[in-house]
């Protein structure tokens, strides 16, 4: 059912409304670029969708427009539909001509595991354009105009979506040879007495880890932050401690020398790599060409042996 008319507010009014959230002032909101309104007209603009949402949207008390608590609130919300409009044209206009495929990416996995593959997928599909953009976290599909994902987790981190299992998780604990040299680590428990790098998106990965390997841990684990890959990767080699590293990410640096294995095999401890694409939007070819050529390089939902 479609809601009343006085719910639908003209769009030049709720983008004036989001640049003056943005920018804070209805003079900067006037030199928006994309909008090209002079400082008067944001005001009216403003006016009239208070008048006709029957809300008070700003405080007129002092000198310079200030939004209501409620009216932050909307614009809010309201950048994230005017972007999914923006979105949705876009892929309109691109659509009629080639396939597209709007992709979320995370940036270490996008990197080392996802581009050496994508040469195959544009041999096969040059009709599909695949723009990508990375996240470090889950998010909304729908809200940001992405197509699909491909992020770490569970499939159940994403409410209304489906999801295609790539690549399960596998962990091992390394450090550069310099540490391992100035350390005595004949096994597991002593890596407890060392320094641990922790990754911002996998915040109990150490403590699994230890389970895993039937080491007892108590209370948290201390040890520095880092919130991408990369940059725990850098901590390693330069000596700062032991890193919990994905096996695909550091078998470059374990063949050349610049960082050193504390244990000899990866452990899998949960989560894994997935293509996630919101619930009836396979319809959208590029996703569908997409999907079927990433399925079988997918790893089995419950490979054996482990």
């Amino acid at each position: 059912m479609v809601a009343p008319r006085r719910f639908f507010p003209s769009i030049s009014s709720l983008r004036a409304l989001e640049a003056l959230d943005r920018h804070g002032s209805a003079s900067a909101a006037a030199m928006d670029l994309d909008l090209d309104l002079t400082q008067g007209a944001v005001s009216r603009q403003l006016q009239s969708l208070e008048a006709q949402l029957g809300v008070e949207l700003a405080d007129r008390s002092h000198k310079q427009l200030a939004l209501t608590e409620n009216a932050v609130e909307y614009a809010s919300e309201i950048r994230l539909a005017l972007n999914t409009i923006a979105q949705a044209s876009l892929r309109v206009q691109q659509e009629p001509i080639a396939g597209t495929l709007h992709l979320a990416i995370l940036p270490a996995f996008g990197m080392r595991w996802l581009m050496p593959r994508l040469p195959d997928f544009s041999r096969l599909h040059p009709d599909v354009t695949v723009n990508m953009a990375t996240r470090l976290r889950p998010f909304s599909l729908t809200g940001e105009g992405f197509d699909a994902a491909i992020h770490y987790g569970k499939p159940q981190d994403w409410p209304e979506t489906e999801a295609m299992l790539l690549k399960h998780e596998q962990l091992i604990p390394v450090c550069s040879p310099e540490f391992q040299a100035s350390r005595r680590i004949a096994g597991p428990k002593d890596m407890l007495a060392c320094p641990l790098l922790h990754i911002q998106t996998r915040p109990t990965a150490w403590a699994e880890w230890f389970s895993a390997v039937d080491v007892q841990t108590e209370g948290q684990l201390e040890g520095a932050t880092y919130d991408q890959f990369a940059t725990i990767n850098q901590a390693a080699q330069h000596g700062l401690g032991v890193a919990l590293m994905p096996d695909y990410l550091v078998e470059q640096d374990l063949a050349t020398g610049k960082l050193v294995a504390l244990y000899d095999r990866a452990i899998e401890t949960g989560g894994g790599y997935y293509l996630v694409w919101v619930r009836g939007r396979i319809r959208n070819a590029g996703l569908v060409k997409f999907r079927d050529w990433l399925a079988p390089q997918a790893q089995a939902e419950d490979p054996l042996p482990r």
